[in-house]
């Protein structure tokens, strides 16, 4: 018996798209979807393949883990207060 078990993937495209000024219509050229794709990949209403996913994240120059993931991705501000931590923390263990 074979059940089929559906993975949510959670993405930043929209963050993305936005912080560096480019529209669906932009990227979906870029990638060879449609635009509404797009729109249906942020809103997390479309099941996109491996390949698609490599070539957003590409289109971005971010690896995959950076644009998607299957677990909701914390506030970037969070990730960055974390990331500035790190190395007073290094600096204080020396």
């Amino acid at each position: 018996m074979s059940s089929s078990k559906e993975v949510e993937f959670y993405n930043r495209l929209k963050l993305l798209r936005t912080e560096r000024s480019v529209s669906r219509k932009q990227l979906a050229e870029a990638v060879g979807v449609h635009p509404q794709t797009i729109g249906y990949i942020e809103r997390r209403q479309y099941n996109l393949s491996l390949s698609l996913a490599f070539r957003l994240a590409s289109f971005f120059g971010l690896s995959l883990d950076a644009v998607f993931s299957p677990v909701p991705f914390e506030p970037l501000s969070n990730e960055s207060l974390r990331a500035a931590a790190k190395p007073a923390a290094e600096l204080s263990e020396s």
